[in-house]
């Protein structure tokens, strides 16, 4: 039967086919695997039923290793059971897949295969998480587009059950996980026709059931473990025959050719490239250009890489051909090849192309952008007289010399293809109204459709790039367009730092989203932008979507305002058409946020199809040039003015591209300095804060909570006041004789408004960026104003004169997380380590190039290192350990010299495990030694000690990260690290979802929030960190909300650095995620504890010493209304519209276990008061 069509990208795909073979998936969220997961929940939560008859059972685990162990759980006991996985997710699934297969079970692992972190991590695509199961015995089968996902995924599952090999099936992460295209969809009847039911039964006859038992992974010896193991070699060969089987059954039931591995291009090809994945289809598009100008190439795409079926592929191959290129998209430092170019050798070994010559490339590590110009530089090399037998493509290797240089760049897109590019900001809706305009077009018009979304690795704050082709012939240009018909910028900050009208084909047109009139804009924008414009015909229209977003209710989000003016001005859908369908779109995708927000959408959608201004573009611009200039890099560190001319400036300006492999030879173990983040100078900002002198108190409040550390309080001499730059706002400082200054960061400020929002007085008013320009003077001159000593204390007002190390970062605007992290700096440091879980924390961070940690005047600051999500705790228990045996040796020395007179040393172990203090008598006694003569131990002990001096001085070490490391993949770890009683301060950032994976239910989601993975609201409640951590008894515990008690907060922080043992924090972090206004995130901190949603506390340990009561309950009994509280974040009232009747009945008991916890936590008082006090 015809298959509908249907605008999807290649994650729905999977589970859409994998939903209706699986009866109970096991899951855990990684990008970018996550959404195939989602979905399935989803699916399963509308009551979608599979092929069985049943909705699946989904099930989150804590980690990968726990879902693979439940997958081989499910499996053992007789239900069909399926994963979805990436990256390190995968490579912790190894063990059990082992298993799995050994004992040939049959399931399907859906991969979105991603890089696996090395000197980096890299969450986006390539084949070196996949390519690391090859010997586990899984059967591997790869998809190169959407549509072969939702084809060769029914294929998988089809053919698993026939062979009992596991099969994994994998596709390219981002670039086909997370392309839309328009493809044709399985109905689940003719699933099920090809379905032998047989299989199925067989399947549970082999099940563990008591009632016919048997024994299942036993203990071998060497006796029969190899030959044992060989018995199951006839399987592989039969799973061969059932992939070919099950393909030929697809094909006749669909009318497609897929085969084990796929030739296409001339039948007398002299040269062949062979490949999987996304690349395969650029390949072939690559063939066709080549081959219509006489040439005779050709590729072969391999579908089934393990069993590798040598006669399969021996088939396919012309018998004409002279010369064979494998490309790989991973690398195996060492190896004679990577692993696809050397299956190849082996297999064409001794066959009639014993002879042809084999050359052997990497490609697209990471998601390098591959284009036909690189796959036409392969086919070049092969014509070479001397041929590189191995190669890179789409990098300048400028150091080993292995890359292939490219010739042409064709434009080799299918006629009649239309290309756009939209230029936006991370969450200001650009994507998601984008994904929306390509379903749109793809189930509305005949036309197909493809959209593919770049993002830099920043969070909401960072760059996005969509994308999206249409076109009256199948899209196969799987690689980002750079000879567009359509620019969008939806960002006017953009215009002086991105080459973006250059990718626009003559004759094109350009959407520019600003505030200046027709008038302004020969001021306002660059010389080589207007150059462009006018010398190529550009049709250059404008629309003030920031205006028309205010005025509607939108203020900052102006995407739905533009995709209107989009489809008013490309003409690619009647207007009136678009505005319906945009309009329905509006209504599914935000009635949950209320009716107020759909109507302003529907609002904007009308004004931005009538409000576009077309501009007519001078003459003049034909002679435009811009004065030159160079870029000043304000630092005296040479180190850092080296990288930020050769890496982060080039980076930042989008040509990270063009860098040769060189520029980084000196960095080859992935270290970079700390303190890059400040020279980025974004600008991104609508609205900035302006302060006004005359209203402020002076409570440094907004500096604490501001999430970049933007804002900053500063005290100046007279002196100083006087050499400040003309315009700095300055007024008398209320406890000193000093002048006082808030002064601002204008180009870093995310424009969030949290500072504005917490200020007592409403001294803080937000304005246009454009108004506060010259403001970024006076914070340029007088960051590094010194301290003075006299208005620093402990309380919150004066530790915000203090420097903050973590600053500038790509935290999205508002973030709940960082201003405990800068707290922490402010507090420690010049003298901290730390280690931090992957997660929303470490990309804020430290992703490349900007590194937002920063240094002193003397070169200290935070040592910062990410190793893995589920290792942290461990990760910094080790970096201790290592201080701790250093130090020893160093005690050792000073044992030596304090014998030998040193009094320095004396004072230095003094102060030993004292971090506060400790540092100066380290200096003290370094300098001693180092003027001092000393004889015999003494001198080797000096000497030994000023070896390893920067040990000298107790450090503080930190742990980082967020409720998903530490309430599930990482608890163990803490958990051990806790109990090992060591100096470890561990602080968690509890967003109550994994926030940087977009937003699953964590064990730390409470009861009656809806989440990826709990769709339907999370039933059970909140895992009860604080009093696991406390029962140890020698554990310092807190749980802090800054915006409810910043005093509280603090305090805490530095109880908790101040006890010589194990702490954690638990910082309540409101996120993007749960459907709030990001600028009032310290509100709702407020709201929270007012409503006994979140509790604060302390238990110090150290005082029960003193006679003490260790336990603080710093939160008083709540005073307002729980489930209102509630009902005001999105992630509440969702469950209220979909599942009423569940929510309120979810709500009630979440409001019953908040009193329940409250009235535990007033106990503990009574149950911690010293004896006299009871």
């Amino acid at each position: 039967m015809a298959r509908k069509k249907k605008t999807m990208d290649g994650n729905s795909a999977a589970a859409h086919v994998s939903y209706a073979f699986t009866e109970v998936a096991a899951i855990y969220p990684i990008t970018p695997s996550s959404p195939m997961a989602e979905e399935t929940d989803a699916m399963s939560a509308r009551g979608v039923k599979n092929l069985f008859g049943q909705t699946v059972k989904v099930a989150e685990l804590e980690s990968e290793a726990g879902a693979a162990g439940a997958v081989h759980g499910s499996l053992s006991a007789g239900a069909l059971t399926t994963t979805y996985t990436a990256s390190q997710g995968l490579l912790l699934m190894i063990p059990n897949m082992f298993k799995i297969a050994g004992e040939l079970i049959p399931s399907v692992i859906h991969v979105s295969a991603r890089a696996v972190s090395t000197h980096a991590l890299n969450i986006f695509g390539d084949h070196s998480d996949v390519m690391a199961c090859r010997q586990t015995g899984y059967a591997m089968l790869c998809s190169s587009n959407v549509q072969e996902v939702m084809d060769l995924g029914a294929v998988a599952h089809l053919s698993t059950l026939k062979s009992r090999v596991p099969f994994l099936h994998f596709f390219d992460g981002f670039r086909t996980s997370h392309e839309v295209q328009k493809i044709e969809t399985w109905d689940y009847e003719d699933l099920r026709d090809m379905l032998d039911m047989q299989d199925v039964a067989d399947f549970r006859a082999r099940a563990l059931n008591p009632e016919h038992p048997v024994l299942r992974g036993s203990a071998e010896n060497s006796d029969i473990f190899f030959q044992h193991r060989e018995a199951c070699n006839r399987y592989y060969a039969d799973a061969v025959a059932a992939t070919e089987m099950y393909m030929n059954k697809v094909n006749e039931k669909i009318g497609t050719n897929y085969k084990l591995f796929n030739y296409y291009g001339a039948p007398d090809a002299d040269r062949v490239i062979i490949a999987m994945g996304s690349v395969c289809d650029t390949i072939k598009e690559t063939v066709d250009f080549l081959n219509a100008r006489g040439e005779k190439v050709g590729m072969v795409c391999v579908h089934l890489y393990r069993p590798f079926s040598a006669k399969h592929l021996i088939s396919v191959i012309p018998d004409s051909v002279k010369a064979i290129s494998v490309i790989d998209r991973t690398k195996e430092p060492g190896s004679l090849g990577e692993p696809l170019y050397l299956d190849v050798v082996a297999a064409l070994k001794n066959s009639k192309f014993d002879a042809v010559s084999i050359l052997g490339g990497r490609y697209g590590l990471g998601s390098k952008d591959t284009l036909p110009a690189h796959i036409i530089a392969v086919y070049a090399n092969m014509n070479s007289p001397e041929p590189k037998k191995e190669f890179t493509l789409s990098i300048t290797d400028d150091v080993t010399n292995l890359s292939l240089p490219v010739t042409e760049a064709p434009d080799t897109t299918p006629k009649g293809t239309t290309s756009c590019k939209f230029w936006g900001l991370g969450s200001d809706g650009t994507v998601g109204a984008n994904k929306d305009s390509i379903k749109i077009i793809g189930d509305h018009t005949d036309m197909y459709a493809q959209g593919y979304f770049f993002y830099d690795s920043k969070k909401s704050g960072g760059i996005t790039v969509s994308h999206l082709r249409f076109g009256s012939s199948p899209i196969t240009s799987t690689y980002l367009i750079n000879k567009a018909n359509f620019v969008a910028c939806h960002n006017p900050s953009y215009v002086t730092k991105y080459d973006m009208v250059q990718d626009l084909l003559p004759g094109g047109t350009f959407l520019l989203n600003c505030i200046w009139s027709p008038e302004e804009l020969d001021k306002e924008l660059p010389a080589s932008m207007k150059k462009y414009i006018a010398e190529n015909d550009i049709k250059f229209y404008t629309i003030n979507g920031i205006k028309i977003a205010e005025e509607v209710g939108l203020p900052g989000r102006a995407s739905t305002i533009l995709q209107s003016a989009f489809f008013a001005i490309s003409g690619i859908l009647p207007v009136d058409d678009a505005i319906k369908y945009m309009k329905e779109k509006v209504v599914a995708k935000f009635s949950r946020k209320g009716e107020a927000v759909v109507n302003a959408n529907c609002n904007g959608i009308d004004r931005g199809a009538k409000e576009v201004v077309k501009i007519n573009v001078p003459d003049s611009w034909k002679n435009a040039t811009d004065a030159p200039s160079e870029a000043k890099i304000p630092t005296d560190r040479p180190e850092m003015k080296k990288f930020v001319k050769d890496i982060l400036n080039p980076v930042g300006r989008l040509h990270g591209d063009d860098l040769p492999v060189s520029s980084f030879m000196n960095s080859a173990d992935g270290v970079y300095p700390s303190g890059s983040a400040a020279f980025e100078k974004r600008g991104i900002a609508i609205a900035v804060p302006e302060w006004d002198a005359t209203k402020c108190a002076q409570c440094n409040l907004c500096s604490m909570v501001c999430p970049h550390a933007v804002i900053r309080p500063i005290c100046m001499t007279d002196e100083e006041a006087a050499a400040a730059p003309n315009g700095t706002t300055m007024t008398k400082h209320k406890r000193s004789d000093y002048q006082y200054a808030l002064i601002v960061s204008t180009l870093d400020c995310t424009g969030c408004g949290s500072c504005a929002n917490v200020c007592p007085t409403k001294s803080l008013t937000m304005k246009p960026i454009a108004t506060q320009l010259e403001k970024q003077k006076s914070f340029d001159a007088l960051v590094d104003t010194p301290i003075k000593p006299e208005v620093v204390n402990n309380t919150t007002i004066g530790i915000q004169f203090k420097k903050p190390y973590l600053e500038f970062s790509g935290a999205c605007a508002g973030c709940g997380e960082t201003p405990y992290a800068k707290l922490a700096t402010q507090l420690y440091g010049d003298r901290m380590y730390i280690a931090n879980a992957t997660g929303c924390s470490s990309i804020w961070g430290g992703s490349a190039p900007s590194t937002p940690y920063t240094v002193d005047k003397n070169g200290h600051g935070p040592a910062w290192s990410n190793s893995l999500f589920e290792d942290n705790a461990e990760f910094g228990y080790g970096m201790y350990l290592a201080q701790k045996q250093i130090r020893e040796r160093l005690a050792a020395d000073a044992d030596v010299l304090s014998k030998a007179g040193v009094k320095e040393a004396d004072a230095w172990l003094e102060t030993y495990n004292d971090a506060a203090t400790n540092d100066k008598d380290a200096y003290a006694l370094i300098e001693k030694l180092k003027g001092t003569q000393l004889d015999g131990d003494a001198k080797a002990a000096a000497e030994d000690f000023l070896k390893d001096a920067d040990y000298a001085a107790k450090k503080y070490q930190f742990i980082f990260g967020g409720d998903g490391w530490a309430y599930d993949i990482g608890f163990g770890g803490l958990d051990h690290v806790i109990a090992s009683n060591e100096d470890v301060n561990i602080v968690v950032f509890d967003t109550e979802v994994y926030s940087n994976t977009g937003g699953q239910a964590s064990k730390a989601t409470p009861t009656g929030a809806v989440a990826k993975f709990a769709a339907s609201g999370k039933v059970v409640k909140k895992k009860d960190l604080a009093q696991i951590a406390m029962s140890y008894g020698y554990v310092y515990v807190a749980q802090v909300a800054m915006g409810a008690n910043p005093a509280q907060c603090l305090k805490a922080f530095q109880e908790a650095a101040a006890y010589d043992g194990p702490s954690i924090i638990i910082c309540y972090a409101p996120c993007i995620n749960h459907g709030i206004k990001m600028p009032f995130n310290q509100a709702e901190q407020k709201k929270a504890v007012a409503a006994g949603y979140w509790n604060l506390f302390r238990y110090n340990p150290a005082l029960i010493e003193q006679g003490k009561n260790p336990f603080s309950l710093d939160s008083k009994a709540p005073t307002a209304d729980y489930i209102q509280f509630i009902e005001g974040e999105t992630r509440y009232s969702a469950l209220l519209r979909s599942f009423p009747g569940k929510a309120e009945k979810l709500f009630g008991i979440a409001a019953e276990n908040s009193i329940e916890k409250y009235n535990k936590l007033a106990r503990l008082v009574d149950y911690y008061a010293p004896e006299e006090e009871q």
